[in-house]
C-alpha cells in the first residue's frame, strides 16, 4: 500500500542522510557488518505500523541479507507490498562516546528504520546508500534493528509503475507486475548493512579532482569534517614510486589542498594505475582520524566527434548489464560480480553502463581496479511527463543525482553521468526537466560529461544540452523483425541523421536480440542463437564504420528476469550473450572475435 507518495502515515517524517565515504576499519575507525540471516515477515494487510512492529515483532521465518525476497520464497515472487526485517547485535567494546552511523547500501524501494524502538527515519529509492545517526539510540548490551521495506509501484515514484493509459505516452505493453521498465522490480535489502564508528571530530567527506599537465598530475582535494576545534589536516599520495604530502591548518569544517605528482602514472583502461590518498587529522602532533581511498589521475573530455581519456580518443566496447542473479535477485553476490568482469574481459569489453540504476559500491571498486570505463546511470528509468506527479518525480531525480555524485565522484572508472534511460519525453515539459537535472549534475561535478539514453528516433530536445548522444536501437528486432539487412541499413541512416542533427559523439548504448539458449536455425530466424549473433555482428560492422560513434554497448551481458509479459518467455529478457547463470551463447563467441581483433588493430595503430 502506498502511503502519501512514499511517506508513511503515523510517523513523523524524518529523512536519511546522504552517504558518501565507504566505511573502513583502521586505528581510528571500526565497522560492524550486520549482514546475514535476519528475522522476517510479510505484512500484506499493512498492519505492522499500527501494531508497533518498529519496536520488534514476532518473526515468521529467516531471510538472507543482502538479497531480494522475491525468489527466496515461492509465494513472494510478485509481492511488492510491506515486509519487515529485524536483527539483533551487540555493540562492540570501545564504541561508547564515538560518532556512530548506521549505513544501508541499498534498500528497494521505501525503507523505514527503527533502532531500539526509536524511529530513525526513512529513505525513498533503491540502489543508492543512505545512513542515520545511531549513537543516541544505542545500548551497551543487545540492540534491536527493525526495517520496514515496501516496493509498491506508483506513478509518482521513480522508477514509476502502474502508469494510467494515455495515448500521448508510449507505453504499449502492460505486464505483471505493472512496471514502466523492462526488468523485474525486486524488493528487499539488497546491499550490506553496516554500523560504523568514527571519532566525534572526524573526516566526513573527500572530493578529489585530477588534471594532467604533460607528465605532471595535479590532484585537488577538498576535505570536509564534523565541527570541532582547530586541527592539522595532512594529505598524502603514495604509489608507483612516488610519495607527496601537504599539510594545512584547519580551523573550520573544510580544507582544500593541491598535490602535485611529477612523472605521474595516469589511470587508463590499459593501465589502471591507482595511488593511495590518505587524509589525516591531528592535534598536538597526535593523529585522531584517518581515511584513505584509491585515486586514479585521469581526465575526461568531449571534443568534436570524440570522447577523450587523458587527451586520447577512446572507443567504448561493452555492455548494458543488470544486477540480477538466481535466488539472490538484485542482492549483492560477490562471486557473480567477479565472474561478470571476467566474462567481459574474455569477450574484449572495456566498458559498461550501470543500466538502469547505480550498481553496488563493491562492483564499482573493481571497475577502478580493473580499468573498466563506466557510464554511471541514475535510477530514472521509464520516466513519463504527465503533469500529475511530475514535480515529485523531479524531486526524486534531483535526490538521486545528489546521492549518485556524492557516492561515485572520486572514481576514475566513472567517465559519464547518465540522467535517465529511455524517458518517454515527447511532452514539452521534458526539456526543462532534464535541463534542470543537467545543470544540477554539472554544478556538483563539472569534470565529467553528462548524457541520457534515448529510444526516440525523432529529435530528443534534451540532447540539445547533453554533452554527447546515447541511443538505444533495435532495428531488425522490434522493427523490421526478421529482416536483418533492412535493419542494418536503417541503423546506418538513423545514426547519420542523429549526428547531423546534434553534431556530437554518438554512443549506441543498447542493441541486440533475444535468443533462447540452444535454439538454432539455418538460415537464422528470430529467437535463435544464430539470429542474435548475426544481428549483433551486423550492428558492430555498421558502428565501426562511423567515425563519430564513440561507443557500442550490447544489450545485454546476461539474460535477466522481467515482469511477465507476452514478449518475455518465462518472465525473462533473453538478450544476454550469456545466460542468467553465465553460460555463453553463440553471440558471445562472435563478439570475442570482433572486439579482440579490433583491440589488436587499435594497439598496432598506436604503436605505429
Amino acid at each position: 500500500m502506498q502511503r502519501g507518495g512514499g511517506c508513511l502515515s503515523g510517523l513523523q517524517r524524518t529523512g536519511s542522510q546522504i552517504a558518501s565515504l565507504y566505511p573502513c576499519s583502521n586505528a581510528s575507525r571500526q565497522v560492524l557488518n550486520l549482514s546475514g540471516f535476519w528475522d522476517f515477515r510479510f505484512d500484506p494487510g499493512d498492519a505492522g505500523l499500527d501494531a508497533g512492529w518498529g519496536a520488534g515483532f514476532a518473526p515468521q521465518r529467516p531471510i538472507a541479507v543482502p538479497a531480494s525476497w522475491n525468489e527466496q520464497f515461492e509465494e513472494a515472487l510478485d509481492y511488492l507490498g510491506p515486509a519487515w526485517y529485524q536483527t539483533r547485535f551487540i555493540l562492540p567494546w570501545g564504541w561508547s562516546g564515538k560518532r556512530v552511523r548506521l549505513r544501508f547500501g541499498s534498500v528497494n524501494y521505501l525503507a523505514a528504520v527503527w533502532l531500539n524502538g526509536a524511529h530513525l527515519g526513512e529513505h525513498e529509492g533503491g540502489h543508492l546508500p543512505f545512513e542515520f545517526d545511531a549513537a543516541p539510540y544505542l545500548r551497551a548490551g543487545e540492540n534491536l534493528l527493525v526495517v520496514r521495506v515496501e516496493g509498491e509501484l506508483a506513478p509518482d515514484r521513480v522508477p514509476p509503475g502502474r502508469i494510467p493509459p494515455d495515448p500521448r505516452d508510449d507505453f504499449p505493453h502492460r505486464n505483471h507486475p505493472d512496471t514502466s521498465f523492462d526488468f523485474f522490480p525486486f524488493c528487499g535489502i539488497h546491499r550490506p548493512v553496516v554500523l560504523y564508528a568514527t571519532p566525534r571530530d572526524a573526516i566526513t567527506d573527500l572530493t578529489v579532482r585530477t588534471e594532467l599537465e604533460g607528465t605532471t598530475g595535479l590532484v585537488r582535494v577538498r576535505l570536509d569534517r564534523t565541527p570541532g576545534d582547530g586541527a592539522t589536516a595532512r594529505l598524502s599520495l603514495k604509489g608507483h614510486g612516488a610519495e607527496v604530502a601537504e599539510e594545512v591548518s584547519l580551523s573550520g569544517e573544510t580544507a582544500e589542498i593541491e598535490l602535485t605528482l611529477p612523472d605521474v602514472a595516469p589511470w587508463s583502461p590499459e593501465a589502471p594505475n591507482l595511488y593511495e590518498l590518505a587524509a589525516e587529522l591531528s592535534r598536538g602532533g597526535e593523529v585522531f582520524d584517518r581515511y584513505s581511498l584509491p585515486v586514479g589521475v585521469r581526465t575526461v573530455t568531449v571534443e568534436g566527434d570524440a570522447l577523450l581519456i587523458n587527451g586520447e580518443p577512446v572507443k567504448l566496447r561493452g555492455f548494458g548489464r543488470h544486477e540480477d542473479f538466481p535466488v539472490a535477485g538484485r542482492g549483492l553476490v560477490p562471486p557473480a560480480v567477479v565472474k561478470d568482469y571476467a566474462l567481459m574481459r574474455w569477450v574484449g569489453a572495456n566498458s559498461f553502463r550501470t543500466s538502469h540504476y547505480p550498481y553496488s559500491e563493491e562492483a564499482m571498486d573493481l571497475a577502478d581496479r580493473l580499468g573498466f570505463l563506466v557510464i554511471d546511470e541514475t535510477p530514472a528509468v521509464g520516466l513519463f511527463f504527465a503533469e500529475e506527479g511530475l514535480g515529485r518525480r523531479l524531486q526524486l531525480c534531483r535526490q538521486y543525482v545528489r546521492e549518485l555524485v556524492a557516492r561515485d565522484k572520486n572514481r576514475p572508472a566513472v567517465i559519464l553521468w547518465s540522467l535517465a534511460n529511455e524517458p518517454h519525453s515527447k511532452r514539452p515539459g521534458a526539456k526543462e526537466f532534464f535541463r534542470e537535472l543537467y545543470g544540477l549534475t554539472k554544478s556538483l561535478d563539472p569534470t565529467r560529461p553528462v548524457t541520457l539514453a534515448s529510444m526516440h528516433e525523432e529529435a530528443d530536445e534534451a540532447f540539445e544540452f547533453c554533452d554527447l548522444i546515447c541511443l538505444n536501437r533495435y532495428f531488425g528486432w522490434y522493427t523490421e523483425p526478421g529482416m536483418l539487412e533492412e535493419g542494418f541499413a536503417r541503423l546506418s541512416e538513423d545514426l547519420d541523421a542523429a549526428h547531423a542533427r546534434y553534431h556530437k559523439p554518438v554512443i549506441v548504448t543498447e542493441f541486440g536480440a533475444d535468443a533462447l539458449p540452444g535454439c538454432h536455425s539455418h538460415p537464422p530466424e528470430m529467437f535463435t542463437e544464430e539470429y542474435q549473433a548475426e544481428m549483433i555482428s551486423g550492428y558492430v560492422r555498421v558502428l565501426e564504420e562511423k567515425p563519430y560513434v564513440a561507443g557500442q554497448h550490447v544489450w545485454n551481458l546476461c539474460d535477466f528476469k522481467t515482469a511477465q509479459e507476452a514478449r518475455r518467455v518465462g518472465g525473462m529478457n533473453l538478450k544476454g550473450v550469456f545466460t542468467r547463470d553465465r553460460r555463453p551463447k553463440l553471440a558471445a563467441h562472435r563478439l570475442r572475435q570482433f572486439w579482440n581483433a579490433r583491440h589488436d588493430e587499435d594497439t598496432r595503430k598506436e604503436r605505429a
